[in-house]
């Protein structure tokens, strides 16, 4: 039994505010409408769209600024940021991430959305990767939206960052890497 417009509309609102990262097509299948319609609705109750809402949170709740490098060579959206602590940024993978003969996302994507936020929670002007450890968990799919979170764990013997990367499509962890990263205000300048 469909929720009469003005109820749905209600429960929308509700919705995005709990679930900020929602998508239309998780919406229109939570409420048993098209993805018009959630469109529609959200266009009536001025809610812009997603990326659009991820920017907002992201302006709000961001106390600090990438130092690193620029915030357009980050790969995927960053949302949540506290320099030399932890970093979240989120990956919708799209048509131009995967292989076109199975919708598969290639290896890359993932690992330089985990790289890149890695680089992004260092506290410092120039950040490099000395090293990583990576492990590819399981396939992930046109369509599904990764979410990497980055922790910074400490430091190394030969004083380098060690920043530990796990990413997640829903609450499956998909991606796990542990970075080393050089940074120019290190005590120790080894590479090796």
């Amino acid at each position: 039994m469909r929720i009469p417009k003005v109820k749905r509309q209600e429960k929308l609102r509700e919705t995005i505010e709990e679930t900020p990262f929602i998508t239309d097509e998780e919406l229109a299948k939570k409420f048993d409408v098209s993805i018009q319609t959630i469109r529609l609705d959200r266009m009536e109750l001025s809610i812009p769209e997603l990326r659009e809402r991820i920017k907002t949170v992201a302006k709000n709740q961001w106390n600090e600024t990438v130092k690193s490098l620029p915030i357009e060579d980050v790969i995927g959206e960053i949302i949540d940021l506290e320099l030399d602590k932890r970093a979240i940024s989120i990956l919708d993978i799209g048509k131009e991430h995967v292989f076109t003969r199975n919708n598969i996302a290639r290896g890359h994507h993932l690992f330089a959305q985990a790289n890149s936020l890695a680089v992004a929670v260092i506290n410092d002007e120039l950040a490099l990767t000395a090293k990583s450890v990576l492990n590819f968990k399981r396939q992930v799919l046109q369509g599904e939206r990764v979410v990497a979170k980055a922790f910074v764990q400490g430091e190394s013997e030969k004083g380098l960052s060690i920043v530990q990367v796990d990413s997640f499509v829903e609450s499956e962890k998909v991606f796990s890497g542990e970075f080393h990263m050089y940074r120019s205000t290190d005590k120790k300048e080894n590479l090796s």
